[in-house]
């Protein structure tokens, strides 16, 4: 176990690498002058100009910037903002809080409702049920979430009433929308992907031979069936979270909600490119660790499963 961990955390390590190479590059990725892309049409001296390049270490050779990036990246130190002039890092620690709690919320209405469904849809396989519940996940996946954001705004906010249509960091209530709009997209998937793997998993030889046993069908099903066929399911779930944190970007600006996708969108417009950087570099590296944890937690799920 401990060398596939070891090889596991050296891939990862190795993808982070190449995340911050990409990241380190956008600035030189942009036509022209760097500092003048960033400082767009504003009038600005060459005195401001060789200020911000000094700022920015874009004086020194590619080899040694990149290497004072991932230095400072190391430490924490992301750079500063071009705009506000304050660390990049304490912009991104005060925003993250509100997507996080997003992400889980959703995360929270996509597993209450996809799961379930997904198993009752397997369980009455080709019938009513079945058919009914289909049809709502194939809905789901098919509706873009900023067309569900403007539907669910419109029937909870404009015409009931009952819900905010924008939403605060500390008012649960405007948690509510944001969350089933993220929410109700991820329960789709989840949905189709639960009824798939457990079918799959219903025919297959080891239920027999518990049944044969004498176990009774409740425990076949819940200790033997579901437990196998989470599987897949742990693997998408752990997407979606960062599937989650990317979609903020759209649902945080249609929701006027405070966070890093909100935060990565002005940073865009402001053409603030150390901000954008940073925001990047978490995601990516959210991604790969999620995926590193997944990887380790099938040995727990699967006990066919071992890691060598």
């Amino acid at each position: 176990m401990w060398q596939y961990l070891g090889r596991r955390l050296l891939v990862s390590l190795a993808v982070l690498l190449g995340v911050s190479a990409l990241t380190f590059s956008m600035l030189h990725l942009v036509p022209g002058d760097p500092v003048h892309a960033m400082l767009g049409r504003q009038a600005v001296t060459a005195e401001r100009a060789e200020e911000l390049r000094a700022q920015l270490g874009l004086n020194d050779p590619l080899p040694v910037q990149y290497a004072n990036y991932l230095t400072k990246a190391l430490r924490g130190d992301l750079g500063r903002s071009i705009r506000s002039n304050r660390p990049v890092a304490s912009m991104i620690a005060e925003q993250l809080p509100s997507t996080l709690m997003l992400a889980a919320a959703s995360m929270i209405v996509a597993i209450a409702i996809g799961v379930p469904l997904g198993s009752l849809a397997a369980l009455q396989q080709n019938r009513w049920t079945d058919t009914l519940i289909m049809i709502g996940a194939i809905s789901g996946v098919s509706i873009p979430s900023f067309f569900l954001a403007l539907l669910l705004i419109l029937l909870f906010s404009v015409s009931l009433g009952w819900l905010p249509g924008t939403a605060s960091t500390n008012d649960l209530r405007g948690l509510v929308l944001p969350a089933l709009t993220l929410g109700l997209g991820e329960a789709a998937v989840i949905t189709r992907l639960v009824r798939a793997s457990l079918l799959e998993v219903l025919h297959q030889p080891y239920l027999w031979t518990a049944r044969a046993k004498g176990a009774d069908e409740k425990r076949v099903l819940w200790e033997h069936a579901f437990r196998n066929a989470l599987i897949p399911v742990v693997t998408m779930l752990s997407l979606q979270l960062v599937y989650l944190l990317a979609g903020s970007v759209v649902i945080e600006n249609i929701f006027a909600r405070q966070g890093i996708g909100r935060l990565a969108v002005t940073a865009i417009q402001n053409r603030d490119f150390p901000l954008v950087q940073g925001v990047v570099l978490l995601i990516a590296t959210t991604y790969v660790a999620i995926n590193t944890l997944t990887d380790l937690s099938y040995a727990v799920l699967d006990p066919r499963i071992r890691l060598k």
